[in-house]
This record gives structure tokens, sequence and C-alpha cells, in this order.
């Protein structure tokens, strides 16, 4: 087969069953990166909270209210970071082995060399059935981490509002600590 007729074959592939796979993998590829953003985001507002508390903590007179608000700040903080990393790394269990994909760096890298690598990229991507189906595991795969993504996202935004929360009652108690006496002097 001549260069020409490949790309019109190629051509003919993309316009027919291949588009709306790739629609959907675009859409997919684009959740996963907003995901990602919004981890990012939530790490590094989480981050410094977190310096401002831990910098004041030394100043807090803690008592029974305080130590617990405390102590659920710390927990919710951390399990707000592990959900977090999960994330940006998850970590989603292969069901089972499939073939070599030549569009991920995965399955590029286990090729030995240029000409065995395109040999596969060129049998793979000259029969339709192939193509659709190396495409729509993509899809899959990509569905199966964006949901693993979205629970932890989830959770870790719970965590996130209960360890602000946590913080907040306790600048509110250590604030009420300083302004009762001269709010009420005689109580």
């Amino acid at each position: 087969m001549n260069k020409e007729n490949y790309s019109l074959e190629s051509s003919k592939l993309v316009t027919s069953n291949i588009a709306p796979i790739f629609h959907v993998l675009s859409n997919e590829q684009q959740i996963l990166q907003r995901t990602d953003q919004k981890a990012f985001t939530m790490l590094s507002i989480l981050g410094v909270f977190m310096v401002f508390f831990i910098v004041h903590f030394l100043k807090i007179q803690l008592d029974w209210f305080k130590f617990i608000m405390v102590v659920i700040y710390f927990i919710s903080a951390f399990l707000a970071i592990i959900n977090l990393v999960l994330v940006i790394v998850p970590k989603v269990k292969k069901r089972e082995p499939q073939e070599l994909n030549p569009t991920y760096f995965g399955g590029i890298s286990q090729f030995e060399n240029q000409e065995e690598y395109s040999s596969h990229f060129r049998e793979v991507f000259t029969n339709d059935d192939k193509t659709f189906t190396m495409f729509a595991n993509q899809v899959f795969a990509l569905g199966r981490i964006n949901a693993y993504k979205n629970h932890a996202i989830k959770r870790s935004i719970l965590f996130f509002i209960i360890a602000i929360i946590s913080e907040l009652f306790i600048i509110m108690a250590m604030a009420w600590g300083r302004a009762g006496p001269y709010l009420f002097p005689g109580g």
C-alpha cells in the first residue's frame, strides 16, 4: 500500500466510527487534567493554611475544646493530603493484560526499536477493528481513572473543609478568650 492510499484510508477511518471515540477520549483527558489541577490547587491552599497554623500553634492556650479541634484539624488535614496524593498518583488496578498500545508511552517504551514500533503501529492502524478496540480501551481506562480520581477528590474536599472549619473554630475560640473579659468585664 503506497503512502497516498494509506493516508486516504486513514482519513476515512477518522471520519467513520473512530471520530466519536476521539471526542470521548478528548473529554476524558480534559476531565483528568482538571481534576489534577484541582488537587494541586487544594494541596497548595492546604499547605498555606498549615504553615500559618503551625507557626501560630505554640500561641494557642489549650483547653479541651481547642485540643479536640487541633486533633480534628491534624487528622483531617492528613487525610486530605493522602486523598490529594491519590488524585495526583491514582492506584488503579489492571484487570487483565492488554495488547501493547502504540499511542501511550508505556506501550511505546516496550518496543525494542523504532522499526518494530513502526511495524506494530501500521498493523494496528490499518485494521479498523484493532484501531477501534485500542481507542475504546483507552476511553475505558481513562474513565476508570477519572472515576477513581473523582472519588478521591470528593473525599479530599470533605477532609479539607473539616480541617478549615476546625481551624476557624480554634481561631474563634482564641478570639473569644481574648475578647471575653473586655466584652463582659463583670462576668
